[in-house]
């Protein structure tokens, strides 16, 4: 079977929980992306790969409101839906957790997950017990369990104890997808484990996880399905059950930027 075909879907029916239709985003002169289209389902982890410069990271951006996008259509849980600016995804329950983690090396736990959202009464004087408590709720709810005190400082966590930290902050404001870029890069054996367990428990809790990485055995241990973009265009869409690591990484580097089927039909042409 060619790499750059898509593999059937038609067993699953459910609604995604975000759809883009279209979308394209230039930077004056270079097209970043290009008539993309893009879906997720709730309680799926759907991959999201490419090679440098295919447009991963501007396609997350434009989702998550930091891009404002050129054309095409965005959907969320099948209405139509304008997102022009980082506020706009939040109330549709868009958190994306970027690699550099966002967070204060000099700032305990609790403070980093309401970093900015600080809980407070009339007199702007924290609600600390109670931001202790919806933390210690929201990290028991991941099974994190290895971050010995939620007032510890970030900078006494190790890498994979800061990724828990930075994915319980996105999933803690009534979140439905959560957008994780490079999770695991620069994590060991034993941390990656931990950021690959937690994964798996967003999407057996309901939610919907994107996971952007280049680590093929990262992705296959806990993806459902897999989005290839090339040159800022879908090349294909796999059941992660259905193919392997070599198919994916030829779709990667070789495949024929064009439409996956199940969206929309477009032209299927390699770009000059």
């Amino acid at each position: 079977m060619s790499a750059v075909t898509a593999v059937p879907t038609t067993e699953r029916v459910a609604m995604p929980v975000l759809e883009t239709r279209g979308l394209s985003k230039s930077f004056g002169p270079v097209t970043a992306l290009d008539s993309v289209d893009f879906e997720v389902r709730a309680g799926e982890v759907m991959a999201l790969v490419g090679d440098n410069g295919a447009g991963k990271s501007t396609l997350i951006k434009c989702i998550a409101g930091i891009y404002s996008i050129d054309t095409g259509d965005v959907y969320s849980n099948g209405e139509h839906v304008s997102i022009s600016g980082p506020k706009d995804a939040a109330r549709l329950g868009i958190e994306v957790v970027y690699q550099d983690l966002a967070l204060c090396d000099n700032l305990d736990v609790v403070q980093n997950m309401y970093l900015g959202r600080e809980a407070h009464d009339i007199f702007f004087r924290l609600r600390e017990p109670e931001m202790e408590s919806r933390t210690a709720e929201v990290l028991r709810g991941l099974s994190v369990t290895t971050i010995r005190s939620i007032r510890q400082q970030v900078a006494s966590l190790s890498g994979g104890q800061r990724q828990s930290v930075a994915i319980g902050r996105a999933v803690m404001w009534n979140s439905k997808i959560v957008i994780l870029d490079e999770p695991t890069a620069a994590l060991g054996v034993a941390q990656t484990r931990q950021v690959l367990d937690l994964v798996r428990r967003l999407a057996e809790q309901g939610l919907s996880v994107v996971l952007v990485s280049h680590n093929l055995n990262d992705i296959f241990e806990v993806a459902d399905r897999i989005t290839v973009l090339r040159l800022g265009r879908n090349v294909a869409v796999f059941e992660r059950s259905q193919t392997n690591q070599q198919e994916v990484v030829q779709a990667i580097t070789a495949g024929i930027p064009t439409k996956v089927a199940g969206i929309s039909e477009t032209d299927t042409e390699a770009p000059e």
